[in-house]
């Protein structure tokens, strides 16, 4: 008996450990933390894509862009992300930062861009440990500079799997970094330290803050960016900037206590609850990019070349079948806007909106018109013959 207990008893523990092991090989980039809400790999493509740390800002808090997912006050609306330029000497640490109310802040990530004696560049970016825990560090897929120089634990090849995708990573010379935009800019003469202007209760004309997503629907959409993610960045585990303690830990990293607290209370885990949402931010992402769909195999996608769904143009019928020829019923694509996280209780429920198949059907209003065949008969019923003339 004893032993039919033990031997139960494991077959529960090896279960469960596969389970959990499938679950986390099928959703790689679940950290179970709230920069979870926030993908730093799609951070740093942005950066690299941006020309001004100006115009890096905006694109990190619009909301077309899908990159910002955080709601760290839980007022049911996307925070926006400030930046701000620290300088030492040749090194630019640009800091990510929520403002949760008017008296506490919270650091989200930072880059530490470091140019090199030489005229290469290198650069980081670092999650704060509060929202990602020790050491979570991305970085492009630097070549190294010499035989000698410190290896990259992250670093596993020229080919990797990452969920299901099998990632072919490609080489960044640290000559290429120096050539994009915001690090040129940044190195300008002329150059003048960017702190954002934005804070607690004041923020840019154009900023409308959204709903957030539930976590498997964010995963789903960017998902489909892994190929580009994995492919030219990595995580690190080291710091290349040396003073980084003493110069940003120690005396310029901000932390809120709210969310430490609410981290540990395990808060932001309400976030992760609708696997099933997943396939809704996968048809996000077929929506917005047509032309590179990437799905899983399995989920039902609009062919590359198909347009957008469009509403039908209602025809007018021709005079004398008004009553035979019903005009065609709109129809509008399944989906319009993301599923997001229930809002307060104090708003209305989205359930209470009426359903697109309640409201009245073209063919349904009234007919306010006489129909074409009931007009009044104007001209004569019949065309009198032509009368030939001349001839047999």
């Amino acid at each position: 008996m004893k032993a039919c207990r033990q031997l139960l008893l494991f077959l529960f523990f090896f279960i469960k450990a596969v389970s959990i092991n499938a679950q986390s090989a099928s959703e790689e980039g679940k950290l179970g933390l709230p920069g979870d809400n926030l993908n730093l790999f799609s951070v740093m493509k942005i950066f690299q894509e941006s020309e001004t740390l100006e115009a890096f800002e905006k694109k990190l808090n619009e909301e077309d862009n899908r990159i910002n997912n955080l709601d760290l006050d839980g007022d049911d609306k996307i925070d926006y992300i400030s930046v701000v330029d620290e300088v030492d000497g040749d090194v630019h640490l640009i800091i990510l930062r929520v403002a949760l109310n008017g008296k506490e802040t919270q650091d989200l990530a930072v880059f530490t861009v470091e140019k090199l004696k030489n005229g290469e560049v290198q650069i980081q970016l670092t999650g704060d440990e509060n929202l990602y825990g020790k050491d979570y560090i991305i970085e492009p897929n630097m070549t190294e500079a010499n035989a000698s120089q410190r290896p990259n634990p992250g670093y596993t090849g020229k080919t990797q799997k990452i969920d299901d995708k099998v990632i072919v990573a490609s080489a960044v010379p640290r000559t290429e970094i120096a050539t994009w935009p915001v690090v040129v800019y940044m190195y300008q003469p002329t150059y003048v330290v960017w702190h954002s202007p934005w804070h607690w209760g004041y923020y840019p004309p154009w900023w409308s803050p959204w709903r957030p997503w539930y976590w498997h629907q964010y995963y789903g959409y960017h998902y489909n960016w892994y190929h580009h993610y994995y492919g030219f960045y990595r995580r690190s585990y080291y710091h290349h900037y040396p003073h980084w303690n003493v110069f940003y830990y120690s005396n310029r990293r901000t932390v809120s206590i709210t969310v430490t607290n609410r981290r540990r209370s395990g808060y932001y885990g309400t976030t992760y609850s609708r696997p099933d949402l997943r396939k809704d931010g996968m048809a996000m992402y077929t929506r917005q990019h047509p032309e590179r769909p990437v799905l899983k195999p399995g989920i039902n996608r609009p062919a590359p070349t198909r347009p957008a769904p469009t509403r039908p143009v209602p025809t007018r019928p021709a005079p004398g079948n008004a009553g035979s020829v019903a005009r065609p019923k709109p129809s509008r694509p399944a989906v319009e806007r993301p599923v997001t996280r229930p809002a307060p209780s104090t708003r209305p429920s989205p359930s209470t909106r009426p359903s697109p198949s309640t409201r009245p059907s073209p063919s349904t209003k009234p007919a306010t018109r006489p129909s074409p065949a009931a007009k009044p008969a104007t001209r004569p019923a019949t065309r009198p013959a032509p009368v030939r003339t001349g001839g047999n």
